[in-house]
């Protein structure tokens, strides 16, 4: 009853532990430490549907109308190269990106009256009251400022995601023709093996989005960010580039 599972398992992360587009963006938000649950949750579940699709044979109908995956290869080598050259301008002129805290982020979790000079000895308690109210003040209108503007950057890191994940003709003809094909060798257990290749996605997907941050100590100056923005241009673009050569 096992074997299925593990052979699904095996072909699973054999199929997914490459350096690609979807990898590196995943690694990347991991180590920005940036929406990681909802990245990895979104390429869990993009690998799961299209792992279903393949067993339930829809790669065969794929087949049958083979324009629809040169549609998919044209528009991912156009993003992938986009994203290249945005990869390749954060590493030309970086903002200055570390791992640690930003000034939004740090300001809420200041103790109260850290970063505002204490009165002085003179000082009524009235004027001291509302100079403590002042602080609260400006510290509550930063937590107000940060918050929409951290919320507003889910949405596109989102449709990244959904784009690098099925923009990807790769996707489809590893998941869905060969993963697919592979699975329905297996008859009735095809489930079974569906499941092993779902559960490689889901624990490669966390692992490496909450692994990432494993790597901070490394990549916590901004000259680190640049180089590795930089490798992210050259792979993106070269991957996109592919898609489009004759092969």
């Amino acid at each position: 009853m096992l074997s299925p599972v593990l052979a699904g398992l095996g072909l699973g992360f054999s199929l997914i532990i490459a350096i690609g587009a979807q990898n590196l963006f995943v690694l990347r938000q991991g180590l920005r430490r940036e929406h990681v649950l909802a990245v990895a949750a979104i390429c869990a579940i993009s690998d799961a549907v299209l792992i279903a699709l393949g067993v339930s044979g829809i790669g065969f109908v794929l087949q049958a109308v083979p324009w629809l995956v040169d549609v998919v290869r044209w528009a991912g080598a156009l993003f992938l190269v986009a994203y290249g050259v945005l990869a390749a301008r954060r590493a030309w002129r970086p903002s200055g990106e570390t791992l640690g805290a930003d000034a939004a982020d740090s300001a809420p979790s200041a103790s109260p009256g850290a970063h505002a000079p204490a009165p002085p000895a003179h000082t009524h308690t009235g004027e001291a009251l509302e100079a403590d109210a002042s602080a609260s003040a400006v510290r509550s209108d930063i937590r107000t400022a940060a918050t929409p503007a951290a919320h507003a950057r889910l949405i596109p890191v989102l449709l990244t995601c959904l784009a690098l994940t099925w923009l990807n003709p790769h996707v489809y003809l590893d998941t869905v023709f060969l993963l697919g094909t592979v699975a329905n060798t297996h008859g009735d257990s095809r489930w079974l093996f569906a499941a092993g290749a779902m559960a490689a996605s889901v624990i490669w997907f966390f692992g490496l989005a909450f692994g990432a941050r494993l790597l901070g100590r490394w990549l916590s100056t901004p000259r680190a960010w640049r180089i590795l923005d930089a490798v992210i241009a050259l792979v993106m673009i070269a991957l996109g580039v592919s898609l489009v050569l004759p092969h």
